[in-house]
């Protein structure tokens, strides 16, 4: 039997594999679900024994959440791969819009619904599937892996960095593979070759100390939560580049290249809007001339993702003193992260309404952008695997989202090659209600995989940058 062989008889135990990840709520945003995380990372490990795996164990740095580490290495003078996912997930945001139950895994349509199918269980169950396939039929891999899981990526693998400082000896690999970006429509393999970054900060108005009956002061008292909304109002950009000076100093230009291969790539502004669920007299908001990839892969972005003034539920007739919002712009080559912060702070600090006190902090660590050239043994093996696996030609892709360990991990590793395969699809809804993961994508990433380590193991002298 062979590896794919396996891979089609033994696909009702990768979907029970699955099943079983996706039962756990191992929900990372909201600090109470700790014991959940500590029971995936486990069952993970359980999951890597089974797959064949060797060495496996459950290691943390400091206070971080648990991650699930495996190896097999006994593939001498072959390229080590390594392997990277996470097993926290999201919160069920929306219950009342999700069709069956998010902790248990359901087929309908073609897809396997569940939170954490997409982002990211899906891509855990497919490595470790690549993995089996080849040990159960052939004893062996092409190449040597080492894979890890991390339990705490959807809160910004804080962490993260101080894990791969420690094990750096540990995991220290010829080339990266990830599986939790996009395939940008069913059936067409797309690996990812930029990452936009985020810098975030939180803005907080403040016009008094107490707040004051509204009958009493309305009318006479600056409201902290006008004020904070006429502030966040500067940064509406219409349909043209965000209003913030200084903002593009930096931002690279695509080039003529980059943009004919963008435009030859499927998908319309109204796929998007029906992806989506955009309402009918919404407007997108792109600049003149650019295509939702462009504005969405080589833009910067600017995302108001939390604001709070006082709760709906404990309303009370009162002008308020102090209201907060949380500023998220994804970054794009080649703007820097403290310049970005900079621009916006002074941007939303200038001439305050009504004089309020506006203060501008960073709210989490700023990531840097990512961009790498999709050429080399690496990705051309990538690219034939994706091929067969597929049966059709790979695109090569850009990314609005961050995934802000993939640059320094290359570095770290001595430049090493990362190749960002897609699991999702723009239906997966990961992070939102009804998430999911096309199973006849699922399947085909597997192949890849299979595919993919193959291909490596034949990279002459093991040479893959």
């Amino acid at each position: 039997m062979t590896p794919l062989e396996w891979l089609a008889k033994n696909h009702e135990g990768i979907v029970r594999g699955l099943a079983d990840l996706v039962a756990i709520p191992s929900i990372s945003t909201d600090g109470e679900h700790g014991h959940e995380i500590e029971r995936t990372a486990n069952l993970t490990c359980q999951q890597m024994r089974e797959a064949g795996l060797q060495n496996v164990e459950v290691l943390k740095v400091g206070g971080s959440l648990p991650y699930a580490y495996g190896e097999w290495c006994d593939a001498p003078g072959k390229p080590t791969v390594f392997l990277y996912a996470h097993h926290d997930v999201q919160p069920i945001n929306y219950r009342e819009q999700w069709l069956s139950d998010p902790w248990h895994l359901t087929r309908r349509d073609g897809r396997l619904f569940a939170r954490g199918s997409a982002d990211d269980k899906g891509a855990i169950s497919a490595q470790l599937a690549a993995i089996a396939a080849y040990l159960k039929t052939e004893g062996s891999l092409p190449v040597n892996v080492k894979m890890l899981v991390e339990g705490e990526e959807e809160v910004g693998s804080k962490n993260l960095m101080a894990f791969f400082d420690r094990y750096k000896e540990k995991l220290k690999s010829d080339v990266i593979v990830v599986c939790d970006t996009e395939n940008i429509e069913v059936g067409l393999p797309c690996i990812t070759y930029s990452l936009r970054g985020i810098v975030s900060a939180t803005v907080e108005v403040k016009s008094a100390d107490l707040p004051v009956h509204s009958g009493m002061g309305g009318g006479a008292l600056p409201d902290a939560a006008i004020a904070l909304n006429v502030i966040l109002s500067r940064l509406f950009w219409d349909n043209g580049p965000l209003p913030i000076p200084g903002y593009y100093d930096e931002v690279r230009p695509l080039t003529d290249k980059e943009k004919a291969a963008v435009r030859k790539l499927p998908g319309d502004e109204a796929k998007w809007r029906k992806d989506c669920a955009v309402l009918p007299n919404a407007r997108m908001t792109m600049e003149p001339g650019m295509t939702p990839y462009e504005q969405t892969w080589r833009r910067p972005a600017v995302t108001v993702i939390a604001q709070e003034a006082s709760s709906i539920k404990g309303a009370s007739n009162q002008v308020l003193p102090t209201a907060q919002a949380i500023v998220s712009c994804r970054i794009v080559p080649d703007q820097q992260p403290k310049k970005v912060f900079e621009d916006l702070k002074a941007h939303l600090t200038k001439d305050p309404p009504w004089g309020v006190q506006v203060t501008v902090k960073e709210n989490s660590k700023p990531v840097e952008w990512w961009m790498t050239d999709p050429n080399g043994p690496a990705f051309e093996a990538a690219l034939t695997a994706l091929r067969k696996g597929f049966d059709k030609e790979p695109v090569a892709i850009g990314c609005g989202g961050t995934i802000g360990f993939v640059g320094p991990l290359s570095e770290l590793f001595g430049g090493a090659p990362a190749l960002l395969l897609g699991i999702e699809d723009p239906a997966s809804n990961a992070h939102a209600p009804n998430e999911s993961l096309h199973e006849g994508d699922w399947k085909k990433l597997m192949a890849s995989l299979v595919h993919l380590f193959d291909n490596l193991g034949k990279v002459a002298g093991g040479r893959v940058k």
